[in-house]
């Protein structure tokens, strides 16, 4: 199954049931007077986030959907049904847009949550509706109200714990592939990795999700290379795994660059938590290793950590401070903001 995690669609909602224009005509009956109905409500169109769906390639293949046209009213007081709602399914982490790809409409971020993304039109009045003591045989009724329509961008931002970042080549995909069950691609030229992967991570009783990026080079905030079109999912996770490939000439340019790509990006990933590894250690004798280890903590400002997802060196204890990192971060976050004490009432 392919990834897609943006696609633009377009949604229209159900037109409202004419209403009726009918009399009572029953033998016997001299003046049965005005019985049409009313027009039923044409169907809405809504956005649900559900499980089982990690994304958008549903709307790769079909980008119109349109929800059901209300009934119109008839004879007898009998009004029309209403129209059949349509229901867009999307992943957990996805996003809303309106047509501007700017305004924020929805952010699904848990399973059942639900959104009316456009409003069916209402149903016209019958005949039956308008009378009156002085209009006992009205021969109006109203149309059904239009429905309404929008262009919306859908952009999936996957949600893991923790996401791995570098340049390309820097041995990501080598370590989801190490540390989990993934299978990503894995090849020695630069780019392999052209759309997000997941792993889930065990360590000892404990599990957490881990995200391997595509490659950042610099001026991906402009659109170099694959650009900054994958640095969405990384505003979900909550700690990144900095890799610098050991066999760099000089490491220290090299976190430099990814650096200023994540600080041009903004929305706060320049200020996530970061746990740096020098990449690929096994192919660097023990004082090429301290030569570059030293060169790579001068220009992070704190320790660095040695793994080699091939031999499994340094793999464990970096596992651990992320996480270590992500308990950290939960643990602020949820005394930033305390869940609230239920006061008991008597209704």
């Amino acid at each position: 199954m392919k990834f897609l995690d943006q696609a633009k669609v377009y949604v229209r909602s159900g037109n409202g049931g004419a209403g009726c224009v009918s009399f009572r005509r029953e033998k016997y009956v001299e003046f049965g007077g005005p019985d049409g109905g009313d027009g039923g409500r044409g169907g809405h169109v809504w956005a649900e986030c559900v499980d089982g769906l990690n994304t958008l390639i549903d709307y790769r293949y079909q980008q119109h959907f349109k929800a059901g046209t209300g009934g119109h009213g008839k004879g007898q007081n009998r009004s029309g049904g209403s129209g059949a709602d349509m229901v867009l399914k999307v992943p957990v982490g996805t996003q809303i847009y309106d047509e501007d790809g700017e305004t924020l409409i929805a952010d699904f971020t848990e399973v059942g949550a639900r959104i009316r993304l456009v409003r069916g039109g209402n149903g016209g009045f019958g005949n039956a509706h308008f009378k009156s003591s002085t209009n006992q045989a009205p021969r109006r009724a109203n149309p059904g109200a239009p429905g309404e329509e929008r262009w919306l961008w859908l952009r999936l931002k996957l949600i893991a714990d923790a996401g791995l970042v570098g340049l390309p080549n820097a041995g990501k995909s080598t370590f989801l592939a190490a540390v989990s069950a993934a299978k990503p691609k894995i090849a020695d030229y630069p780019f392999t990795t052209l759309h997000p992967n997941l792993g889930v991570v065990r360590l000892d009783d404990r599990e957490f999700v881990l995200a391997d990026i595509p490659g950042l080079i610099e001026g991906a905030h402009v659109g170099v290379g694959i650009g900054d079109r994958f640095l969405g999912h990384v505003e979900r996770c909550r700690v990144l795994l900095h890799l610098v490939d050991s066999s760099h000439e000089d490491v220290a340019a090299a976190y430099r660059t990814v650096r200023g790509e994540l600080a041009a990006y903004g929305h706060g990933l320049e200020d996530k938590p970061e746990i740096v590894a020098l990449a690929k250690a096994d192919l660097l004798d023990e004082a090429a290793r301290k030569e570059k280890r030293a060169a790579l903590e001068a220009e992070a400002g704190h320790t660095v950590l040695v793994v080699s997802a091939a031999t499994g060196d340094g793999v464990r204890p970096a596992l651990g401070a992320l996480l270590r990192a992500i308990d950290d971060v939960t643990a602020a976050a949820e005394n930033a903001y305390p869940a609230e004490e239920k006061v008991w009432t008597p209704w």
